[in-house]
């Protein structure tokens, strides 16, 4: 499969069932889902009302609603990035930085998921990282399965030459500049129970 399209198709039943056994092996907990209603409700499932969630920027995440519900500001959920938005980014950054840190969980999404379980994560700033790495005590990442890949090599092009080119439209749009790979985290060993991966029988996000 050449060009865009070994990007955005969605893999056979046994690919992706071969790729949770692997992702289950290395310590992420891993729910498929259809559509993403049973996205959305799966996330919202496992968060207790009342707990801080920071939603990191995702595209996955606001197609699917999980965003909306997230923040909205009569939801049962406190907003880290509801609060975070009522501060100044040019001189108050490290407060909006300890309250998205000290969310309970973290939400966002990968760009792509090797066939033998591993998450690859690009990022301009790195803003979302830490708490997949360490901070959150509870991380739920979201994505498409079109984001499986079968080698880490396939992970990083798939980076370089389909999300950082939508991503990059996005930002123009967003912030009027141009994104950029600032940082490239792979994820390849969790302590079971901490990250939680809903996969999505779709074609969505980056």
């Amino acid at each position: 499969m050449d060009g865009e399209a070994r990007f955005t198709t969605l893999p056979d039943e046994q690919t992706l069932t071969a790729t949770v056994a692997a992702l289950e092996e290395h310590g992420f907990g891993v729910e498929v889902v259809d559509d993403f209603e049973s996205a959305r409700q799966s996330v919202l499932k496992r968060i207790p009302h009342g707990s801080p969630v920071m939603t990191n920027t995702s595209a996955t995440l606001r197609e699917s609603g999980i965003e909306a519900a997230i923040n909205d500001p009569d939801g049962p959920y406190v907003s880290a990035r509801n609060k975070m938005m009522t501060l100044d980014f040019q001189t108050q950054q490290q407060e909006m930085k300890a309250i998205a840190g000290q969310a309970d969980y973290a939400l966002g999404s990968v760009h792509a998921i090797t066939a033998d379980g591993t998450l690859v994560i690009a990022s301009a700033t790195g803003s979302q990282l830490a708490a997949y790495v360490w901070d959150a005590p509870n991380v739920i990442l979201v994505a498409g399965t079109q984001k499986l890949v079968p080698t880490l090599q396939a992970a990083h092009e798939r980076v370089v030459e389909h999300s950082l080119k939508l991503e990059d439209v996005r930002a123009q749009a967003a912030y009027g500049q141009h994104s950029y790979i600032g940082k490239l985290l792979e994820i390849r060993q969790e302590q079971p129970g901490r990250i939680h991966l809903v996969l999505i029988r779709q074609n969505v996000g980056f």
